[in-house]
């Protein structure tokens, strides 16, 4: 038999989550930033990083604000990244008995490869799936979307790092870097999708329509025949 494994559903269902997950944590930094994030900045500034007394009182809740969100926002990171790799180990083992994570790791850890590599390996992970065929064009398409727009992420967050925050606020993070990370979410969700529908369509398996864990709708039973005891 050619498939080893089931397809991925609950590891594809866990990717759609922790995504969700982490925009929404970067929309409530962001949300900060616009809000507080510059006269806060201002503030530490003024008090040369170091508040004393009823300075340091006047800015330890929004500095503990700010300092939860940016550990949600790293857990959330952590975690779409964990579910994305288990996604992508455990669907290349549905297509192939022996694939390994090695590949995976290398793809993504590799400086400069890894600005590549991943796209290649997921589009190897489609051709392999033996989708229908009339859907190569749209894939590509749909490939090609993602991975241009988590390089626009990316490239955002690093252009920003680099620059004194007093002026843009805390972090210098804002609605381009929001917009850019939830586009490339929605497409890195929509490529999970498509890849994880073609292995279910092979094997005859249903996508599930409610996120593991929750129940389905129980179905009433068929009337019996007349003449027999229900």
């Amino acid at each position: 038999m050619r498939y080893a494994q089931a397809p991925p559903t609950r590891a594809a269902s866990a990717v759609y989550v922790t995504l969700a997950a982490q925009v929404l944590c970067l929309g409530a930094l962001v949300t900060f930033e616009l809000v507080r994030g510059r006269s806060l900045a201002a503030q530490l500034a003024a008090f040369d990083g170091r508040p004393r007394g009823a300075e340091a009182e006047a800015v330890v809740g929004p500095v503990t604000l700010f300092a939860v969100l940016i550990l949600l926002l790293g857990v959330a990171t952590i975690a779409s990244a964990a579910a994305y790799t288990t996604w992508l180990v455990h669907a290349r083992q549905a297509d192939h008995r022996s694939a390994t994570a090695g590949p995976v790791a290398a793809a993504w850890l590799i400086p400069g490869v890894n600005l590549v590599a991943p796209v290649l390996l997921v589009d190897e992970l489609w051709r392999g799936a033996l989708p229908p065929a009339g859907r190569r064009r749209r894939w590509l398409v749909l490939l090609a979307a993602w991975w241009t727009s988590w390089l626009t992420t990316l490239a955002l967050v690093l252009v920003r790092l680099p620059r004194e925050t007093s002026a843009d606020g805390l972090t210098g993070v804002g609605v381009p870097e929001l917009v850019a990370l939830a586009a490339a979410a929605l497409l890195c969700a929509a490529t999970v999708r498509q890849i994880t529908a073609v292995q279910c369509s092979a094997r005859g398996v249903a996508m599930p329509t409610v996120l593991p864990g929750t129940r389905r709708p129980a179905t009433p039973p068929e009337s019996a025949p007349l003449g027999q005891a229900s």
